[in-house]
């Protein structure tokens, strides 16, 4: 799936399941607490902290996906086309950071 059919396809569930989007910055505070979810979880379980039992079933995929749909519903609400905001930002990328990574010695 691209990002412009993901877009729809939150748009489409928000008209049909989700009444209306949150405001911006509900959605801002519900991507931090959804941002936060994945850094428990990468903390504990890839980190040197130990896991909590609670903690153990937690999805990572299920977390970065709500991370990705509210991504979605703010690029929505705020009428960025992500898809070409992305394509722009890898065109760059490729562009600036060329050799960047393969000339940083920390890398090697």
């Amino acid at each position: 799936m691209d990002l412009k059919n993901a877009q729809l396809d939150v748009d489409t569930w928000i008209k049909e399941h989700g009444v209306r989007y949150f405001n911006e910055l509900t959605n801002m505070a519900q991507l931090t607490e959804e941002v936060g979810e994945v850094a428990r979880i990468i903390a504990r379980r890839y980190g040197e902290q130990s896991e909590k039992e609670s903690d153990k079933n937690k999805d990572l995929g299920e977390e970065l996906a709500d991370v990705v749909f509210v991504v979605l519903c703010l690029a929505n609400q705020t009428g960025i086309d992500l898809q070409a905001a992305f394509n722009k930002k890898m065109d760059l990328k490729s562009v600036r950071d060329k050799d960047r990574h393969k000339n940083n010695d920390k890398l090697k």
